[in-house]
């Protein structure tokens, strides 16, 4: 059913339940794994009475993305998925992952949901939700256990 499932992490909670909800469908269907990174650009804000200036340089975000992508492909091969392979891009998040599925077409596509209240899903916009509308595949939103049940 499953022949290619991508699954996007990002080292967060979220991903992490992703992951091993990918892992098990992989097992499950026998699938080739595709763990998929992208490393954002940095923001640069600017207030118009302000001159603009480059940020500072550090250390290169793609490195800590393609550390997650290895560690996220060791786990899968320990969880017991042969088929797995890991890339890592950088860029805008959404746009990258909607590139990488229409260059390599997969049958499922895994993220996690980091539980944005509404305010700031609407502010800030949400990954899985673009993802969701826009994927040419199906996508299975996977949020994290709650270690403590939420507010009414």
């Amino acid at each position: 059913m499953y022949r290619v499932i991508a699954v996007a992490v990002d080292g967060s909670e979220g991903a992490a339940a992703a992951l091993a909800s990918a892992v098990d469908l992989a097992k499950r269907y026998a699938s080739q794994l595709v763990v998929v990174a992208v490393a954002p650009l940095p923001p640069v804000y600017v207030a118009p009475n302000q001159p603009f200036v480059a940020p500072a340089e550090g250390a290169d975000p793609s490195v800590e993305y393609r550390t997650i992508v290895d560690a996220a492909v060791s786990t899968a091969r320990k969880g017991g998925v042969a088929a797995v392979t890991g890339v890592c891009y950088e860029g805008v998040v959404v746009d990258e992952i909607l590139r990488h599925l229409a260059g390599h077409p997969a049958d499922l596509l895994v993220v996690g949901s980091r539980g944005l209240s509404t305010a700031k899903r609407i502010l800030l916009g949400s990954v899985s939700t673009a993802l969701v509308t826009h994927a040419p595949c199906p996508v299975l939103v996977i949020r994290p256990v709650a270690t403590k049940p939420r507010a009414p």
